[in-house]
C-alpha cells in the first residue's frame, strides 16, 4: 500500500494538504498513532503517522511544529495525518514545518476516527499477505476472526500453530523477557533464559509491531527455537496478527489508566475520605477491602511521555496480578498492587528493556487497607528521590524500608534542600577562599567520626592534643554550635552529609 492510495480512499476523507508527487509513491510500512511532542522514538521508517495534535499550541506554534516535524523526518517517517478535532484546522505551522522537511501532510476531518485509518492500512497489508499463501486459509481466517473479536495471544498462537500437526514449540516475549503468551505444552521460559534467547540469536525471532503506541519495556517478539517449524513468511503474518492483538491491549491500558489517574490524584488531595479512595481502588479493577497494598513511584528521568507508566505496567505484568497504573498530577508515575509483590526482583530485567534509560523506583511501607493508601504513597515518592539520589546514573528500586541510617534517609531529600542546610550550618567552613576553613572542615569532621574523642582525632590528623582543642573551638565559634552537647553534634554531622 502506497501513500496515494491512502490519499485516494474515498470513505476516509482525507485531505491533501502538501505533497511531492514523488513522496505519495512510497510504500506504507504501519501506522503510529501519537501525541508525543517528539515522537522520533516510536516511529518506524515508513509509517502513517497520526496525531490529534494536543501537544500544538498557538503560543509556542513554529517551534513545536518544528520539533514534531523533524522527529518526523529523523524517524523517515513516510506521511503525517493531522486530526483537525482539537483545534479546528491543522496549524499553518505544521504545514510550513512539512514543507520544510519533505514530509507529506494530510487533514483528518473531525468526525473520522483514527481507529478507521489504521483498520484500513492493515487490512490492505493483510490481504497483501494473504496473497502469498504462507498460512493455509483456513488458519488466515481463523486469525482474521480472532484480531476482530481482540482475542488474547494465547489463543492467536493456539491457531496459528494447529495446523502443523505435530506440537510447534513458540513464545512471545517482552522485551524484559517476560512470557506473554506460548504454545499449549510449551515449557516455560524464566526471564534470564528469555532474556538470552532474544540476545544470542538462537533460534528464530520476529519483532511484533503494534501500530498504538507501546514503550520499549512491553514490545514483543515471536520466538520459535526451531527455525524450520514454519515458513517465515507465516511467521511475519502471525507476528502481524499479534501485533493488532497488542494494540487493542494497549488502547485498554490507556483507558483503565483514566481511573488509575483519578486514584492518584484523590490520594495526593488532602483530607480524602476513605469511602472516596475504597470506590477508586474499585474502578480500577482492585479490592477496596483490608490490604496490604503495595504503592510504588517510578521515574524515567526522560522528557518521553509515557515511558515510565510503561515500565512499571510491565513490572506489575511480571509479578502478575491486577494493578492500578496512571499518573499522579505531577507527572509522577505509580502503581497500586495487592498484596506484597517481590518488585524488587523484576526491576532490573525491566530495565534492561530500555538500556539507555535510567529506570528509578521508590516503595511505600505495606498499607493495611484504603486509609492507608496515601502516606504509602508520600513514602514511595519519598523512596523514588532517595533512589535518584544514589544512583543518578544507574537504575535502581529502593524501598523506604530500606531508609535505615541518617545519610540513607537524607538521600530522599532534594539536593537543594541539602546544599542550603548545609551552606546555612557549616557557614564559613565552606569559605574556598579562607586558607583555615579546609584545615577546621576536616578536624570536625574527624572528631565527629571519633565519637568527639579528642585523642582519637589527634593521632587521626596526627596533631597535637591542644590543636584539636584550638581548632574545634575555631569551629564551634564560626558555626554558632557547642560540641559537646550531642545535638549539636548531630545538627553539624547531617550538614557533613549533605554537603556530600
Amino acid at each position: 500500500m502506497h501513500v496515494e492510495h491512502l490519499m485516494r480512499d474515498e470513505t476516509l476523507g482525507l485531505r491533501l494538504l502538501w505533497a511531492e508527487d514523488t513522496l505519495l509513491e512510497r510504500e506504507i510500512s504501519g501506522v503510529t498513532v501519537t501525541d508525543l511532542e517528539d515522537p522520533a522514538r516510536f516511529v518506524r521508517p515508513g509509517e502513517v503517522v497520526l496525531s490529534g495534535l494536543v501537544w500544538w499550541t498557538p503560543e509556542e506554534g513554529q517551534a513545536r511544529a518544528e520539533r514534531f516535524v523533524a522527529g518526523l523526518r529523523g524517524a523517515d517517517a513516510a506521511v503525517l495525518l493531522a486530526g483537525e478535532e482539537t483545534h479546528g484546522e491543522v496549524p499553518d505551522d505544521l504545514i510550513e514545518a512539512c514543507v520544510r522537511h519533505g514530509i507529506p501532510v494530510a487533514a483528518v476531518p473531525a468526525h473520522v476516527m483514527f481507529r478507521a485509518v489504521t483498520d484500513t492500512v492493515y487490512f490492505q497489508q493483510w490481504r497483501e499477505l494473504s496473497r502469498r499463501h504462507a498460512l493455509p486459509e483456513n488458519a488466515r481466517a481463523r486469525l482474521s476472526r480472532l484480531a476482530a473479536q481482540d482475542a488474547g495471544p494465547e489463543a492467536i498462537l493456539a491457531a496459528a500453530f494447529a495446523h502443523l500437526g505435530r506440537a510447534a514449540v513458540a513464545h512471545v516475549l517482552s522485551a524484559t523477557g517476560r512470557t506473554v503468551a506460548a504454545t499449549e505444552g510449551t515449557p516455560a521460559l524464566s526471564p534470564s533464559d528469555a532474556l538470552a534467547v532474544l540476545a544470542d540469536g538462537s533460534g528464530l525471532t520476529v519483532p511484533v509491531d503494534a501500530d498504538a503506541a507501546t514503550t520499549p519495556y512491553e514490545r514483543w517478539h515471536l520466538y520459535l527455537p526451531d527455525p524450520d517449524i514454519a515458513p517465515p513468511r507465516m511467521l511475519h503474518e502471525v507476528a502481524a496478527i499479534l501485533g493488532r492483538c497488542q494494540s487493542a491491549q494497549a488502547r485498554r491500558r490507556a483507558a483503565d489508566r483514566q481511573a488509575a489517574d483519578e486514584l492518584g490524584a484523590l490520594l495526593v488531595r488532602a483530607g480524602t475520605e476513605d469511602t472516596a479512595v475504597a470506590s477508586a481502588l474499585r474502578a480500577c479493577g482492585l479490592p477496596s477491602g483490608e490490604g496490604p497494598f503495595r504503592v510504588i513511584a517510578a521515574d524515567t528521568g526522560a522528557d518521553r511521555e509515557g515511558l515510565a507508566e510503561g515500565a512499571l505496567a510491565e513490572a506489575v505484568a511480571h509479578v502478575g496480578g491486577p494493578a492500578a497504573v496512571g499518573r499522579l498530577p505531577d507527572g509522577t508515575a505509580f502503581a497500586v498492587l495487592p498484596g506484597d509483590p517481590a518488585l524488587a526482583e523484576v526491576w532490573p530485567l525491566v530495565a534492561g528493556g530500555e538500556s539507555t534509560v535510567r529506570l528509578h523506583g521508590g516503595t511505600g511501607a505495606p498499607a493495611a487497607g484504603p486509609g492507608d493508601l496515601a502516606g504509602a504513597l508520600a513514602e514511595a515518592r519519598y523512596a523514588l528521590v532517595s533512589a535518584r539520589g544514589t544512583a543518578p546514573d544507574a537504575s535502581l528500586l529502593t524501598d523506604v524500608a530500606g531508609l535505615t541510617s541518617l545519610d540513607a534517609l537524607l538521600s530522599g531529600v532534594p539536593v537543594e534542600v541539602r546544599t542550603a542546610y548545609s551552606r546555612t550550618v557549616l557557614g564559613p567552613l565552606l569559605d574556598a577562599g579562607s586558607a583555615t576553613a579546609a584545615p577546621l572542615l576536616d578536624t570536625l569532621r574527624t572528631f565527629l567520626a571519633c565519637d568527639g574523642s579528642w585523642a582519637r582525632t589527634a593521632q587521626a590528623l596526627h596533631l597535637h592534643v591542644n590543636t584539636v582543642h584550638y581548632r574545634i573551638q575555631r569551629v564551634e565559634h564560626f558555626t554558632g554550635r557547642d560540641l559537646s552537647r550531642l545535638t549539636d553534634r548531630l545538627d553539624l554531622w547531617t550538614a557533613l552529609l549533605c554537603r556530600g
